[in-house]
Order: C-alpha cells, then structure tokens, then sequence
C-alpha cells in the first residue's frame, strides 16, 4: 500500500477520544465500557460517523474493519493491505502523543472464517470495565458479508447498546492546525469558484439575456473543479463537491440544502447560490443571494439579513451555548423588524468539518451546548416567503434571501473564511432599457477600438466580447484606485522607520603600538613589509615604518623605466570613486590629512657584492600584497554572502523506514564541482537530501515558501523545486532556489544518423519513453501527497498552468514561463525565475506597438527597494491571454511604447512617496484616455518619469532587435499619406478596398501594355530601312 499513517495524528487524537471519555459530563457516553465502530461499503451513504472517525484518526476510510477501543486495548481488525497500513499504530516507541494510551492490537482478517477474530474481540470487551455497555452508532448500518458475520456473532453476547454519536461530534468539533489548513483551503477553492465561475456566468447569462436551466448552472460549476485554475494549485483527485450545487430563482425557493436544482429557466430577480467544496474530505460552504433590479425595500431587507449574520459572528465566542446564539438574533429581528419573524429560517447553522452537517451541533432555540475553540460553523441564515409588491408576475413577487459563510471560533472574533464582498450593492445588478444600452455600448466601443477601426471591426468584434473588454477595463480602474491607497498608507507607514545605514566598519591594522613587529629585519630596514596576521602592510614613510590595513589599498601597479623599479600604491580616500560593498567610514575631522598615492623606487639591475638587486623587495612586496588582497576580498565576499542567513531549526529525523523517498536525484545548485546523483528523503519536519557521496542538504518546512512539482508531461526533465523564505548556505554561496530533478529521456539528439520512420529500435524506444515518463510522473505524484499528509498542510505543492504559459527572455536565453496559483515561473531552466503574485503591485508591458512582433513585461513588487524584473521578448499575440490572466489575478497592469528608467523612478518614489501620490501615484503610467476620472491633467504633468528616463529609454530601445528610427519615419510618411484622403475612406469596408485594389491593378497593368506597345514601335522604327526620295 502506498499510502502511510501519520502516526503523530493519530497518537494525539487517540488520547483526546480517550481523555474525553474519561472525564465526559455525558452520561450515557461515561458509563460505556467499550466503543465499537464497523465499517463496511455503500456508495449511497456520503456522510457518516463511522467514515468521519476513521477519517478523523486514520486520514482515510478502511472499509470492511471492525474497530474496538476498550479501556486496556484498542483492536483493528481488516484485510493484510489494512493492517500493514496500520502497522505504525502498533509501535508507540518514540512518539510522546502515545503516553498513557492502551496498545494497539492488530487482527488479521480471515477469508474464510473469522470466528478465532471474534472471539478474542468478544474476550476484549468483557475485560474492559464492567464489560455490560458498548458504545455504537446506531444511525450507521453498513452491510457485508464480513460485516454481517460480525453483527451475528456480536448479538449472542447481549451487550447494552448506547448511541455515542454527539460525544464523539463533540471531540471531533475542534479542529487543530492542520484540519484548519484543510478547511481554509476548502474554502479559499469554494470562494475561488463562486467568484470566478458562478458570479462571472451568472453575468455573461444576463447581458447576453439568454435563457439557461437551473440544472445548467449547476453542472458548470461542477465542471469547474475538472479545471486546475480554479483550484488554488490542490490536486483534482482531492477535490469533490460536498453537495450538487443548488440554484434557484423565480418565486419557488426552499432554503434547505437537501433540495436539487430544478429545470427550470433562470430568472432574473433574486437567484439563490448553495454549494459546497470538499477539500481532503473537509467541507466548506458558501450561500449568496444574487439580486436583479432590486427596490430599495429589497436591498435594505438583504442589508438586514447581513447584519443578523454578523451578529452570529460577534456571539460565536467560546463558552456561549448555541440556543443563546439564537435568542440574540430573535431579540434583534423582534426589536427592529417584527414583521420578518416569521419568515426567518428555523436554525442559522451547525458544526462542520469530516461531517458537511453535525446534527448534534446545530444553532437552534433549544441546544444547550457550548461553543468551544476551535470549531468550525457552517453559518447559514435567511428569509423566506417574501413578497416584492412592485412586482409584475408571480416570479417577481415573490421571493427569498439567503446568506452563509464559514467561521472558526477563536479567542476573539470569530474568523471568517469565506471573506467576500457581500453588501447590498455588491450583489446587485441593474439591467437599463435597449436604448440606454445601445448607447453606453457605442461609447464603450469607441474607447477601446477608436473611431476610424470601429467601423471594419465591429463585424469581427461580438457584443460578448465587447463586454467582456469592458470589464477587464473597470476591473483595471478598480484595482489601480485600490492599487494607489493601499501603496500610499503602506509608504507613509513605512516611512516612519528610520534606516540604518550599511555603512562598513573601519579596519585597524594594530590595535597597539605593542603588535607592531619592531623586530622583523625589514621593518628594521625601512622595508615594505606584509603582515599576513594582521593583514596589514608596513611602509617606510619619511624613515618610519607606517602600518596601513589591507582594506585602505586601492590597487597596486609595479612598472620598470630604465634602471629603476617603481612600485605604485593608490589608497582609498575621500572624495574617489568608492565601490558601495567597499564603503569606508572615513574620519570626519577638519585637521586629519589622507594618503591617496606613494610611489618607492629601487635600482632594477643587481650592485656589486650583493646577492639580490635592491628592488628584489618591491617585487616581493608586489606578489604577496596583490596575494593578500585578494585573500581578503574572498573573506569579504563570503561575509557579504553570510549576512542575513537566518537559522534554521534542527531536522528532526523520523526513524520511520517507511518515510517517503526518492531516489537517483540530482540537486541543483550542484553542491560539488561534479553533478551528483543522491536521494531525498521526507521526515518529520523537513526534507534531506544525502548524495552518493555523503554530502547532506536539510530544508525545513517552515522555510519553504513555494514547493512546485512539474510533471514531465512536456518536458525532458521532472522537478521538485522549492523557493525559500530565507536564503541557504550551498557551500560559500547563498541560495533562495533549491531543485531536485531527473532527466526523462535523451536531451540530445545525433542529427547525423540515419534514422527510418518505421524503425523498429526507434518504436521500442519511444514507448519505453512513455512507459518512463507514466512511472516518474506517478512516483514523484505519490511522494507530494505523502509529504503533504506529513507536514500536515505546511508545505504544499503547486503545478503549473501549461495552457497559460508563454515564452520570454527573464534572463539570457528563452524560456517558457507558467503561471501556477501563486506564482509566474520557469524551473526548468537555471537559474530559475520565480516571481511571488502576492508580491506584486503591477505589471508594466514596454514597447507595445502594432508593427512590433514583441514587448517586455517590467514586474515591480510592493517592496519598492527591491529591483524589477524584466521579462523581454514576449510575442505580442501572449500580450492578450497575459493581460486575461492579469486580470484574473487582481493584478493591475498597464502599457506603453517606450521603455523606462525604472531604477530613477522607484528612487523617486522612495525618496517623497507623499509628493508622488499626491500628484496620481502609479496614473502616471496609464494612457490618456483612461485618465478622465483622475485627478486633473495639469497635477499629473508635473510627475514625468518618462522624461527622467529620456537617456536610458534611448539606450535600452537601441538594444532592441527592432530599428525605432526607420520605422517612425516610415510611420510619418504613412500618416501624411493618410492625410490626403478623405475621412469617408477610413470607414469603407473589406468588400469596398478589395474591388479599389483590383481596379488599380488593372489600371496599372494596362498602363504597361501601353509602355510595352509605344516601346516596340520605337525599336521597329529603328530598324526599318530609309525609304528613297525620289528626285
């Protein structure tokens, strides 16, 4: 079995049952001696408390098990894949959550007769406490042969039955930290979907006015989760509907979730949305009431309703009962508004969880329960049997209101998780009469195509397209508006904080007079002398010996002219050009003088009765300066690389054989000079990779910020790439990217030999390819679902959208980049570009113009300090699905022709964010026809970083692979041309300058007959003979 048992879960939720059942004030669930729990199969039963348990302590279902938990023993009772599943339950040696808790017994299941089995489960629950009372759930009645078998054995003892089903609700009800991470995922997926899929087709239905069944609607959002976009990066496999989507309209409402969409044609009034997401089997909920053409008297009854659902988030405190809850939001409705008493619905929620809807925990007038940490409600409320007086028909009259979210009750307030705009005005929509539309949809189409290209396009261009243009475009105006206050409050927050400078502490060559080596024959000599302790050189300056740190060196020259040497010494100053990672911190007093050159001179050639010629010392001094300096700019550059390495938490190593692993890995950065082969192993709180060579390479969990798993579907290789939170070391050098990936397959190809397309070594070959890709695909697919069950929701992996993918130049060669659920990426080829969408604040596209075959895209991030990326050579026929996917994204984007100075303009920023927002913020860079609702023109012409950047906008378009200056010259001369002809020529159609250019081609063609006629009488001219005059 491929599946394994996180053990740490099951020893902690094993004593949480147990500890419950110890001090429970339940008296039914005090006095059970033993707890029984059968599960069998029955694909009718979705929800049951025997599945959740299981679920709950196992993370899967085990069907055909009997499971017995008695005060000394806990036996499990299955199939041999079962019980070598559950064989880590067995062992509680080294686990702390399995102190004080019975052991674990297991029983393996008999094919044929399981009465041995029987009967020591039998002998279990007489020994256990008075051996009279089970515990059972009687709601659940599961029937298999083996199953039956059980039940009939089980009934000669005639045990006490009691129904255990609310006590264990109430263990289960309070989740811990990773059945959050499930639940928030779950509903981040369900909020994604009603947002994206529901609310954007809901839309499209009414402005195209067509007609779609009830029944439709639902289907699409089921087919939703077949789409890997709408996700949030989980697998498919783990997504699943808690219910079929329920929608309804028209005046016949039922606010129940047992109910089914009809086949009835949407109506547009109010239209009630109820579905559900189930995430690892954890359930999420989301209920929205979507409003036509409202009265005011129905928004402010929906504005009501919204009210009484916050209510229930400020009284979902721990300790309140349930039935308080509910009396609060009566009192409100009775004090207020009286009148929609009776059409409020009889409860306003229930616990969920495993479990879509926990009966025991139900928000009513009469539970007396108390509301605990932890637990997660699914918070429906909402008003039926409403009756809209301005209504024309029956479907306009009458009507209902609903409204539900998932909230988790903390300390505090209670935490949404479905946190949506949800307002009266949010959820409105106001249809205008043909003419009002007609129009708005004119204006709309002369913004975005012009008016001379909307004549020959509007033919080409839909109504639905149009529209849909138009919302991107107000989407944009939204996310720019939002985009500039949300930057402008984080800038002035920040600018509060004051900066400490990184200036670099000044060396010291001697801390005392005492270190100075007197004693050295050379110092003693007035020579040059190289301290390599204390990194110094000692120069004779005016007949003393003077120390100077390596660090004050500028650099060092050594030349011979005629019989001299000269050695040449330039040291750092004042007022010279300093390089930033070398930055000194000079004395600042008036009366200190500097050294910027000294110049020694010796005799090149050898004197007389001495060994070594006299400037055998300055070549000396020369190689072992030039040796220490670069010592010691190797010491520096690995402090600098050392500088803001956070430490990481020790790797606790599961000694668990069964941890999953992966091998015949190669890891990039390589760690050694010679590409390695290892193995990456998955343990209790990180990743350790150990190569052939014992080479051992530790990432935790918690500092993973992107774990991206890449498929070898389309690619040569298969990766496992994870970008950091905090750099790592990999020998001298700091690392935010780290990749583990095999090769699938030749990356090269031997262009030179003779290959035939039936070549029987070539079929084998490519299947063996296949067969290899399907393996590693399904291997590397195993090993992310078991990390992610062990880091119980820490890390979790993330795969791209290919079909959103596009090529670009991030660095020096093309690559194809792929967006994912948090992040635009390429990690196939190194070094990787990975760029954070939670860490962008827009995305500027350069050089967009028509007669362009590319552009760039510039990504500047939130953090101002922090350099853009560029993105060049992006084809322009990607600019329009980037710019949909931007979109989708919350992403604001903007274009322009030129390129710019982005270095200049962020220091701008940086240094008066108060001026720049003040004078429009990021407008600036929208084209002018979209700053009509800004600020004023006047304001935003005082802020020109296109002008700042004139210099560099000239350099950088002369890199490009287009020629700027012939193509606007030849722009020129079409725009004079254009001039020429009359404004009735910029609106004919295709038909109309097809039959001109036939015309004018036949025109032409005949004037070259007559060229060619009058040409051929001119030669035949010539040649005929003078005829002779007569005299």
């Amino acid at each position: 079995m491929s599946l394994s048992l996180d053990t740490d879960a099951f020893f902690k939720r094993l004593k949480k049952l147990y500890s419950t059942w110890k001090t429970s004030n339940d008296d039914a669930f005090s006095k059970v001696d033993a707890i029984i729990v059968t599960m069998g199969t029955d694909e009718d039963v979705v929800y049951s408390k025997t599945s959740a348990l299981q679920t709950w302590l196992f993370g899967y279902e085990l069907t055909d098990t009997v499971m017995v938990f008695c005060k000394q023993k806990v036996i499990f009772l299955s199939s041999k894949n079962k019980v070598e599943f559950l064989k880590p339950s067995a062992k509680k040696e080294g686990n702390e959550n399995a102190d004080g808790l019975p052991p674990v017994t297991l029983l393996l299941k008999d094919k044929q007769n399981n009465d041995d089995n029987f009967s020591k489960i039998s002998e279990a629950l007489h020994d256990s406490g008075s051996g009279k009372v089970i515990g059972q759930f009687k709601k659940d009645k599961f029937s298999t042969k083996f199953i039956d078998s059980w039940k009939e054995h089980f009934e000669k003892d005639n045990f006490e039955i009691v129904d255990i089903s609310p006590p264990i609700a109430l263990v289960m009800a309070p989740k811990d930290e990773a059945e959050m991470g499930m639940m928030k995922r779950a509903a981040a997926i369900t909020l994604e979907i009603y947002s994206k899929v529901f609310k954007e087709n809901l839309k499209d239905v009414i402005d195209a006015d067509r007609q779609v069944k009830h029944m439709k609607m639902a289907e699409e959002i089921e087919k939703a989760l077949e789409n890997r976009s709408h996700l949030k990066g989980a697998d498919p496999s783990l997504v699943e509907t808690c219910y079929p989507p329920i929608i309804q309209s028209g005046g016949s409402y039922s606010l129940k979730f047992s109910v089914v969409s009809d086949k009835n044609v949407l109506h547009f009034g109010c239209i009630i949305c109820m579905f559900g997401i189930r995430y690892r089997s954890y359930c999420s909920n989301v209920v929205r009431t979507m409003m036509v053409n409202p009265t005011e008297k129905m928004q402010d009854t929906y504005t009501f309703l919204v009210e009484l659902e916050e209510l229930i988030f400020e009284r979902l405190k721990p300790g309140t009962k349930l039935c308080d809850v509910y009396h609060a939001v009566v009192s409100k409705v009775q004090k207020e508004k009286p009148g929609l008493l009776p059409n409020l619905t009889k409860s306003f929620g229930f616990a969920s969880g495993i479990e879509f809807r926990e009966g025991s925990l139900l928000i009513n007038a009469k539970n007396q329960l108390k509301v605990q940490k932890g637990m997660v409600f699914n918070i429906n409320i909402g008003l039926s049997g409403l009756v809209n007086s301005s209504g024309d028909t029956n479907k306009d009259k009458n009507y209902a209101l609903f409204v539900g979210d998932m909230v988790v009750v903390t300390e505090g307030a209670a935490l949404l998780l479905t946190k949506d705009k949800k307002k009266a005005r949010n959820i409105s929509i106001f249809l205008k009469d043909d003419s009002e539309e007609e129009s708005e949809e004119d204006e709309s189409a002369n913004e975005i195509l012009g008016r001379g290209a909307r004549g020959a396009l509007l033919k080409e261009k839909t109504r639905q397209e149009i529209s849909a243009e138009v919302k991107r475009q107000n989407h944009q105006r939204e996310l720019r508006i939002d985009l500039n206050k949300a930057a402008r409050e984080r800038m002035m927050n920040n600018s509060t904080a004051v900066e400490s400078s990184k200036t670099k502490k000044s060396n010291v060559a001697y801390k005392s007079r005492q270190l100075l080596p007197v004693k050295e024959p050379d110092i003693y000599d007035l020579k040059i002398f190289i301290d390599k302790k204390y990194e110094t050189v000692v120069l004779p300056v005016f007949g003393l010996p003077t120390p100077f740190h390596i660090s004050t060196i500028k650099n060092i020259s050594m030349s011979t002219e005629g019989d001299y040497s000269y050695l040449r010494i330039n040291f750092f100053c004042p007022g010279s050009s300093i390089i930033k990672e070398n930055q000194q911190k000079f004395p600042s007093t008036e009366d200190t003088n500097f050294i910027k050159e000294l110049t020694y001179r010796a005799l090149a050639g050898r004197i007389p009765g001495r060994s070594e010629s006299p400037a055998a010392n300055l070549q000396l001094s020369f190689r072992l300066i030039k040796e220490l300096q670069k010592k010691f700019k190797t010491r520096e550059d690995e402090e600098r690389e050392k500088e803001g390495i956070v430490k990481q938490d020790k790797l606790v190593i599961n000694p668990n054989k069964a941890n999953p692993k992966l091998k015949d890995l190669y890891i990039r950065p390589n760690i050694a000079h010679k590409r390695m082969q290892g193995h990456l192993e998955a343990h209790t709180n990180g990743f350790r990779y150990t190569s052939v060579r014992g080479d051992k390479v530790d990432i935790l969990y918690n500092n993973i910020r992107h774990a991206i798993f890449l498929p070898c579907d389309h690619e040569m290789i298969i990766v496992l790439h994870f970008h950091l939170k905090n750099a790592m070391m990999f020998g001298k050098k700091r690392q935010i990217d780290v990749q583990f990936y095999t090769e699938v397959g030749e990356l090269t190809t031997d262009l030179g030999k003779l290959q035939h397309m039936r070549d029987r070594d070539d079929l084998y070959a490519e299947q063996a390819e296949r067969e290899l890709r399907h393996k590693l695909n399904v291997v590397f697919k195993s090993f992310v679902d078991k990390v992610e069950t062990i880091s119980k929701g820490e890390v979790e992996f993330d795969s791209p959208f290919r079909e959103l993918s596009f090529f670009g130049v991030p660095f020096r060669s093309t690559c194809l980049l792929q967006p994912t659920s948090s992040a635009l990426i390429n990690v196939v080829e190194w070094p990787p570009f990975i760029a954070t969408l939670d860490q962008i604040e827009l995305v500027h596209f350069e050089r967009v113009q028509f007669h362009l075959k590319s552009c760039d895209m510039v990504i500047v991030f939130k953090d101002y300090k922090h350099k853009v990326e560029v993105i060049n050579s992006i084809p322009m026929q990607s600019l329009d699905p980037i710019r949909e996917w931007l979109n989708s994204c919350d992403i604001h984007y903007t274009e322009g022709v030129q390129s710019l100075n982005w270095t200049k303009i962020l220091k701008t920023i940086t240094d008066d964010p108060e001026a720049f927002f003040e004078q429009g913020g990021w407008s600036f860079l929208e084209p002018e026809s979209d700053n009509e609702g800004d600020d004023s023109d006047e304001e935003e012409s005082d802020f020109c970083p296109e002008e700042e950047a004139s210099g560099s906008a000239a350099s950088d378009e002369s890199d490009s692979d287009e020629d700027y200056s012939s193509d606007d010259e030849d722009e020129s001369e079409y725009e004079d041309e254009g001039s020429l002809g009359s404004d009735e020529e910029s609106g004919k159609d295709w038909d109309e300058l097809e039959e001109e250019a036939r015309k004018a081609d036949a025109q032409h063609n005949n004037e070259e007959d007559e060229d060619a006629g009058r040409k051929r009488k001119r030669e035949e001219n010539s040649h005929r003979k003078p005829a002779k005059r007569k005299r």
